[in-house]
């Protein structure tokens, strides 16, 4: 399928009115540039909620609104409502994805190894044995999780994560590789390591522009593993993918033991997009590049609508 993007008018829509507002900002700057680059006409549109208004004669919405509202299945509901074709998975896939809980239970469900894990009601105590990990299951960027690794860090973190919901997800610390892997359809990209200069890969660590005060982490890419390694870490990322039917584009976060096993964390369907993401890092690797990455994800996109 090829698509003439210079001839669709496409509503970029940014913000929203969750925790990542910022980043998505920042991305969709990044798409905008690219569209215009490619001769597409582009109009910003700034989402607080569902009552924002498209513009006229609008072809299709590229969606870069991270976390809440965005990335949850709610906009992509609203738009089929209005009728416009948008970029990304559809109202089913995007709702199980942004799911931690439903996640984990799906890839559990089709043999994709996932840490051990078990759900928390609020004023339950975790049965896991330390280390583990707390996370709030309808968050993304890292909003809402901690590591624990003592007694003493339980309660505060209970206590901070009940502000995001009344069912927590606990989940068996897995020490060794933090690796991501960019799904293009049938494409798994180059795989990227994360290596944190301090702590764990946080909101803070992963978007430095925003807090200047952090201290990053690097990325290797393509990560220093055999091509055995490589094979089994893409190949988990795909199977992860069909496990939840996800057939656009996605980044699945895995994290590889220190025998080689690998374990699926979660599943990002509206990756960010800005200058320090790294799915356009992974796909500029692969030879991809910011403004091919956008087209791909459009082409991509307007197959899976025309298919349903």
């Amino acid at each position: 399928m090829n698509t003439d993007i210079s001839q669709l008018h496409i509503a970029v829509l940014k913000g929203g009115p969750g925790s990542e507002r910022a980043v998505s900002l920042a991305s969709a700057k990044g798409v905008s540039e690219a569209l215009a680059s490619l001769g597409a006409k582009v109009t910003d549109v700034d989402v607080t909620g569902p009552d924002f208004t498209l513009p006229e004669n609008c072809d299709l919405a590229f969606n870069v609104i991270h976390g809440t509202f965005g990335e949850d299945g709610q906009l992509q509901g609203i738009l089929e409502a209005k009728g416009l074709p948008y970029t990304g998975e559809g109202v089913a896939g995007s709702q199980l994805a942004f799911d931690k809980i439903a996640t984990k239970q799906r890839l559990r469900e089709h043999g994709v190894a996932t840490a051990e894990f078990e759900l928390l009601k609020r004023g339950e105590w975790p049965t896991l044995s330390l280390p583990y990990v707390i996370k709030a299951p309808r968050e993304g960027s890292s909003v809402g999780v901690y590591i624990i690794k003592q007694e003493a860090e339980i309660e505060p973190a209970l206590n901070d994560a009940a502000r995001f919901g009344d069912v927590l997800l606990v989940e068996k610390f897995v020490s060794g590789h933090e690796l991501t892997v960019g799904v293009l359809g049938d494409q798994a990209l180059p795989i990227i390591e994360i290596c944190p200069k301090e702590g764990f890969y946080d909101f803070k660590n992963k978007y430095p522009f925003l807090n200047p005060q952090a201290a990053g982490a690097d990325h290797l890419c393509p990560a220093p593993l055999s091509p055995e390694l490589t094979k089994l870490v893409q190949d988990t990322a795909i199977a992860a993918t069909r496990a939840l039917e996800l057939r656009v584009y996605s980044r699945v976060d895995i994290l590889l033991d220190e025998t080689g096993n690998p374990y699926v964390l979660e599943i990002n369907t509206i990756p960010g997009m800005t200058t320090a993401s790294l799915l356009p890092e992974a796909a500029g690797v692969a030879g991809i590049n910011y403004a091919q990455l956008c087209a791909r994800v459009i082409e991509l996109s307007l197959a899976e609508r025309k298919r349903r």
